[in-house]
């Protein structure tokens, strides 16, 4: 008879699945443990950022940054001038346009950031300029602050188009404004010997009382105060002759008489202004920004020759840019001029003078040497200028008015008085200009031209003559310009095309 037996499955199942519900617990309870901890740090980092960031009235008392995190800001400040890189338009980046009633930017007065390379450049009539390039250019302000803008800065109106200029500017006449001269002569610091005019003994001074008049719209007055505001953390380079520093100490005076305390306007290696040195850089320290001069006679590469007894002997290579030409990359608004060093000596004359690669041409029109070396120019600017980024200017020739000879040959304008009024040499253009005219025609990066030609033609009157030198009657100047006078018409030319071009960007967007 068979025995029947218990099982023993139901025990065994119950303990199974004790087993897996307890697995199961553990595994869950694991998960959450490692879970938790592996949140806390980002919590906690969370927790302390926010817990740092100060309050607005904290923010006011605080002390002044340091210089690394002022360096962060400075370059964050850069960037946001720049941020676009769209194709290029004719006008000027709305960065350089911004006018802002922001109270100057204050920073403790250092000098070290520009290093003093102690450039030995021969004088002015040397054509072989020894003037290297600095190793380090690259202007960083440790001590840049954000600007606290009123009307926007350098973010207004980001995507607005820039206006047009309401009439041409360079066709008008020259009137009387007893509110000229916009600083009176003798009290700008900046004005060398030579363009020192009333220093010298000139005493007449009715030439000082003249303004330029476009026919077809009004000049807005020149604020020095604001202009500056517009300069705020940029730097405006101004490359070419002797006529491009004149020009060069006239907004340097201009400038000056916007600012309060005019002795944080300071050349950064302590150089005093002459016609013996091709670079300098004026800081105005309360803006954060330069005006910087640097002496290029043709904007192309001068060089030496050595002949078969060992003398040297000056060329000019049309196809190579001026050496200094690695000083103008770091510019935002550039100036540049070439022109009365092609009408003399070896430069008109072209013999054994003109070069393109190797080959030293034995004859060469100098004309047509001009075109090339503009050419050249050109071609640099359309490789290096970003529209976005820069604004660039070329001015124009200026008109000399020497009677019975040259500079070199007895020609003098001493005793003018006044403006021409009448005469062939108010419609004259010359074929520099009509040069300058095709060649900036023709290229693709906007260059604004400072068409100063005709309206210099009528200033017989404004030269240095016999003044520019002391007691000096030998070689009379009537090619550059007494400072005060002309050259600041040019500056205020400048500044009106930066406000013109605002004034109708704002008025798009309003």
């Amino acid at each position: 008879m068979a025995v029947a037996t218990p099982s023993n499955s139901s025990p065994q199942k119950s303990r199974y699945a004790f087993i897996a519900i307890l697995f199961i617990t553990l595994f869950l309870f694991t998960i959450f443990v490692f879970t938790k901890r592996a949140l806390e740090p980002s919590l906690f980092l969370y927790k302390d950022y926010f817990t740092q960031i100060p309050s607005s009235s904290s923010s006011s008392s605080s002390p002044s940054p340091s210089p690394s995190s002022s360096s962060s800001s400075t370059n964050n400040s850069h960037i946001s001038l720049s941020q676009s890189t769209s194709a290029p338009t004719a006008d000027p980046p709305s960065s350089l346009l911004q006018s802002t009633s922001a109270q100057p930017t204050q920073e403790p007065s250092s000098r070290s950031e520009f290093s003093d390379e102690n450039v030995q450049d021969p004088d002015l009539e040397n054509q072989n300029v020894q003037d290297p390039d600095r190793e380090n250019e690259n202007v960083e302000d440790p001590d840049l602050k954000e600007s606290n803008d009123q009307n926007g800065g350098e973010n207004e109106n980001p995507d607005g188009k820039m206006g047009e200029i309401p009439c041409d500017l360079y066709v008008g006449s020259w009137v009387r404004d007893e509110q000229y001269p916009l600083y009176k002569p003798g009290s700008c610091p900046y004005v060398d010997e030579a363009f020192d005019c009333q220093s010298n003994g000139r005493r007449d001074s009715e030439y000082l009382k003249w303004r330029w008049k476009p026919d077809g719209c009004d000049l807005p007055r020149f604020n020095a105060t604001d202009f500056l505001v517009r300069l705020r953390g940029k730097r405006l380079m101004l490359v070419g002759d002797s006529m491009n520093r004149n020009q060069f100490e006239s907004i340097l005076c201009l400038l000056r008489e916007g600012l309060h305390n005019k002795s944080r306007m300071y050349e950064v290696h302590g150089h005093k202004i002459s016609k013996g040195r091709g670079y300098f850089v004026f800081k105005f320290q309360d803006y954060d920004c330069t005006v910087e001069f640097v002496r290029s006679h043709f904007l192309v590469k001068e060089g030496v020759r050595f002949n078969a007894q060992g003398n040297s002997n000056p060329t000019l290579s049309m196809d190579q840019i001026d050496k200094t030409a690695k000083r103008w990359k770091k510019a935002d608004i550039l100036v540049f001029n070439t022109g009365h060093w092609w009408t003399h000596g070896k430069t008109a004359r072209g013999k054994n003078y003109y070069k393109e690669g190797d080959y030293l041409y034995p004859k060469f029109d100098a004309s047509e040497a001009y075109r090339r070396a503009l050419k050249t120019w050109a071609s640099w600017v359309e490789l290096n200028v970003n529209p976005k980024k820069q604004l660039i200017f070329y001015r124009g020739y200026s008109s000399s008015h020497f009677r019975g000879g040259d500079w070199d040959s007895g020609g003098s304008c001493n005793g003018e008085k006044e403006p021409a009024f009448t005469g062939a040499i108010l419609d004259s253009y010359p074929l520099k200009m009509k040069i300058v005219d095709e060649v900036i025609k023709e290229m693709k990066v906007p260059v604004k031209v400072l068409n100063v030609t005709r309206l210099t033609n009528f200033r017989k009157d404004g030269h240095p003559s016999i003044y520019g030198k002391k007691g000096s009657t030998r070689k009379q100047d009537c090619s550059h310009w007494c400072v005060p006078g002309v050259p600041d018409a040019w500056n205020e030319l400048i500044y009106a095309t930066l406000v013109f071009q605002q004034t109708k960007s704002k008025s798009t967007v309003s």
